[in-house]
């Protein structure tokens, strides 16, 4: 299994829809091999995370409920991770004003904006 898919039964409060998609997204990526999507993988790649999505939640409401709870905390749940994906947010979100005023900007090779 991928080490970054966390165990989602038995986690109080139950896992969110968020963190199943999470897991599923992370499960389809390792068994494709496709890390960045593209028009060609798009559809299909969409399609295996919706279907691998709705799989764990029904195991998840079938499975009977877990005597102890996981022994690591989902990645949605860590503090860095939080402060990250908040940090993403506020990077695209600044992304998409530039380009929404008309202002000068170039994009590094990893996809961060230079402001020109």
């Amino acid at each position: 299994m991928c080490r970054n898919i966390t165990t989602l039964r038995g986690l109080e409060p139950p896992a969110t829809p968020e963190e199943v998609e999470a897991a599923a997204r992370q499960y389809v990526r390792k068994v494709t091999g496709v890390q960045k999507l593209t028009d060609a993988t798009r559809d299909a790649f969409e399609a295996a995370v919706a279907a691998v999505a709705a799989a764990t939640e029904r195991v998840l409401d079938e499975l009977p409920e877990r005597r102890t709870p996981p022994p690591t905390l989902p990645p949605l749940r860590r503090a860095e991770v939080q402060e990250r994906i908040a940090r993403r947010m506020a990077e695209r979100e600044e992304h998409e004003r530039l380009h929404e005023l008309g202002l000068a900007h170039e994009h590094d090779d990893d996809g961060s904006v230079v402001r020109t």
